[in-house]
């Protein structure tokens, strides 16, 4: 008899206090379409043993927060007020422990709860809005064979519900959505084909620019020979600096070098 009547109680007390996360109208419908945005909730099978349809998984980003085995009755309360994960020892989570030491000693034994720290990774099965808070069911992958699951209280401050963004900005401190592992698959995809899709010409590649010419050969040393004339010295030369004629000599002065003409021919050079 108390066994059922314990039950009993337990059943109207979830049954008021859950809202039903698919309601769209009401001065909280802001904030479920943001909650609806952020989480894709996860379907698992009825007995809450294995998961049907995988959702969002979340990291937890908080210490302390407690998971009771899903053979156990009803899953823990948390609460995450003020930068911490607690669990309160009244109401729901007192009921629970009624209920447990009542018909379930085996489940709230050493094997029946885990308490998960931050950095550990779990699903989300549901959510709602109540009139104190955002509620978060949670949902764990099994540890020896073991799935827990709890909930998890986003406490709103004492008589006021704050806005749809700040309560989302409460959540994100204590656990995110981590993003899919096929988000990043095409990073390391090879680049496409430069082939010209059929039907239209192929692109040429460009052309290497020419090579730079080789540097041109030294001009070969200028020379005089005896017995050249004095136009071929000035081919090669150029105009002298000076000109001087002696009686039958013609001396022709350069920078570095004096050449002698004697009849019109080289006879010497200095």
């Amino acid at each position: 008899m108390r066994r059922g009547v314990c039950l009993v109680v337990v059943a109207l007390l979830v049954g008021s206090a859950l809202w039903a996360h698919g309601q769209e109208e009401g001065p909280n419908a802001d904030l479920l379409k943001k909650l609806g945005s952020q989480f894709v909730l996860t379907k698992t099978t009825a007995d809450k043993s294995d998961i049907v349809t995988a959702g969002s998984v979340l990291a937890l980003k908080k210490d302390g927060l407690l998971m009771y085995a899903v053979a156990s009755p009803m899953p823990p309360m948390n609460t995450y007020r003020n930068g911490r994960v607690t669990q309160g020892l009244s109401g729901f989570g007192r009921d629970l422990g009624i209920t447990l030491r009542g018909h379930g000693e085996a489940a709230a034994g050493s094997s029946g709860k885990r308490k998960f720290v931050s950095g550990e990774k779990f699903w989300i099965i549901g959510y709602s809005v109540q009139s104190d808070g955002v509620l978060l069911e949670l949902y764990s992958d099994p540890y020896e064979d073991v799935r827990y699951y709890g909930h998890l209280k986003i406490q709103f401050p004492k008589g006021t519900v704050p806005p749809p963004d700040e309560v989302m900005n409460t959540i994100a401190e204590v656990i995110t959505v981590q993003p899919n592992d096929n988000a990043n698959a095409g990073q390391n995809a090879p680049p496409p084909s430069s082939q010209a899709p059929p039907g239209q010409p192929q692109a040429l590649a460009p052309l290497a620019p020419p090579p730079p010419p080789a540097d041109a050969p030294p001009p070969p040393p200028k020379t005089i020979s005896i017995g050249q004339t004095k136009d071929e010295v000035v081919a090669i030369f150029g105009q002298p600096q000076k000109v001087v004629k002696l009686a039958t000599k013609e001396v022709l002065y350069y920078p570095d070098m004096k050449v002698t003409f004697v009849k019109g021919k080289v006879t010497d050079v200095q």
